[in-house]
């Protein structure tokens, strides 16, 4: 992607600026693919400008997705009405063993179409054929930490000759910040009970050797943390605390079922937790304590998971969904401040993946933004910005995507992305792979 960042001018725009803070009627101005001034007044000297009116918007920071595994758009609709084993050892595995790096690309460039829709501006990836993901992700104009996927089932497995590991390591020397740092690459292993210990601390002897972000599953149903306590003795976070794989720039996705010892540990680590509430309740798999990790003083972010467990990529979704179940479950109508997911879904999530130049607006970060739409008729009348957001927003309320400072989608147009051959080559994808 070779198109040069946009001197943009947002006014008559509510400002969402994290914390429960927001601005009417502001001037927002991007420079140079940063942001440049917050303010109510037009600047002078405006002429460079191209002026968006947002009178019946809201202009916020991009959203982060920082739990995917993009291909598997592919699946979206298959293994339905299944709990995560059956769903994966019946229908996913199976599936993913016809991919190719082709079709990887196809669902890498379809998932990032649906995120950029819906106000997306980057999300994190752990899957294979990660550098057909990269590719797509370039070309998009999106940002993305990718993680090579990494197991190992052998107590003898070792990194080196690791046919997995050799591509995590090839995937880090092309691409890591690629398109001016749009592209981070992060390690990552699937789990604590698809890796040996052995194997676990020489990726993470790797890994912290080369100051790299780190993704996992941990703890995501309650099978997977008991089966844990058999083996080891110890819960999935103890354990990958002890082999080195949990630190401050790791991602440990959904956490469902940690202890209160465990999220004690995460919080000592710095570990982010990826809160993934509409997978979780597809897979029946429960629902994160999201309460008592912030309070732990853990860094909470918003991730989809998969399409095919899903089915969509909408971190709106995922905020709104969040919002409400964690009332319902505990029953306390105040348990988690509204706000709080904004902030989850752009500023925690930019944390996660070590952007700390992103995820809100402020003078000097990088212009990821996203416009939305509230002159809808399920957005009127708006007394709270933040409760429409959570409450009232629809997904394709999205008006504008912009990340660093390039325009990626705006009233309906992609920019990047030519979306009717996209739907050509996806259809044409499934039909011939897994017809």
């Amino acid at each position: 992607m070779n198109q040069a960042p946009e001197s943009l001018l947002f006014k008559n725009a509510t400002a969402l600026l994290g914390g429960g803070k927001y601005l009417t009627h502001a001037v927002v101005t991007t420079d140079c693919g940063k942001i440049s001034y917050i303010g109510d007044k037009i600047p002078e000297n405006n002429g460079k400008y191209r002026v968006i009116d947002c009178r019946s918007g809201l202009l916020m920071p991009g959203f982060y997705n920082i739990h995917c595994h993009s291909p598997m758009t592919l699946f979206r609709g298959i293994g339905e009405d299944l709990p995560l084993q059956r769903w994966l050892n019946e229908k996913i595995y199976p599936a993913e063993d016809r991919l190719t790096p082709e079709s990887v690309y196809t669902g890498t460039k379809l998932a990032a179409a649906e995120m950029i829709r819906g106000g997306v501006v980057s999300f994190s990836d752990m899957y294979f054929f990660c550098e057909e993901t990269a590719k797509a992700v370039l070309e998009t104009g999106m940002k993305a930490n990718i993680g090579r996927c990494l197991v190992s089932f052998d107590e003898n497995d070792t990194v080196a000759g690791n046919e997995r590991f050799e591509d995590a390591v090839k995937l880090r020397e092309n691409y890591q910040n690629a398109g001016d740092g749009r592209i981070k690459v992060d390690m990552s292993v699937h789990a604590e009970y698809t890796n040996k210990e052995k194997f676990l601390r020489e990726v993470a002897d790797y890994t912290n050797e080369n100051d790299l972000g780190m993704q996992v599953h941990v703890s995501e149903t309650e099978l997977e943390h008991k089966e844990c306590i058999e083996r080891h003795g110890m819960t999935p976070v103890e354990f990958l605390a002890r082999t080195g794989i949990l630190t401050n720039r790791a991602t440990a996705a959904h956490c469902v079922w940690v202890t209160d010892n465990d999220m004690a540990l995460l919080s000592q680590l710095g570990v982010t937790v990826a809160h993934n509430p509409v997978s979780n309740l597809k897979l029946a798999s429960g629902v994160a304590p999201v309460e008592k990790l912030i309070s732990a003083g853990i860094n909470v972010g918003l991730g989809t998971d998969g399409a095919a467990s899903n089915n969509r990529l909408s971190v709106i979704r995922e905020l709104q969904t969040a919002a409400l179940i964690h009332k319902g479950v505990t029953r306390r109508a105040d348990v988690i401040d509204t706000w709080r997911f904004f902030d989850m879904a752009t500023e925690n999530g930019a944390k996660a993946q070590g952007r700390d130049d992103c995820g809100k607006l402020e003078i000097g970060k990088k212009a990821d933004i996203c416009l939305i739409d509230i002159d809808e008729l399920n957005n009127i009348p708006m007394f709270d910005p933040y409760s429409a957001l959570a409450f009232s927003v629809d997904p394709k309320d999205v008006r504008m995507t912009v990340c660093d400072g390039r325009v990626l989608y705006e009233d309906g147009e992609y920019k990047t992305i030519d979306v009717e051959k996209l739907r050509h080559e996806a259809k044409y994808t499934i039909e011939h792979y897994f017809d």
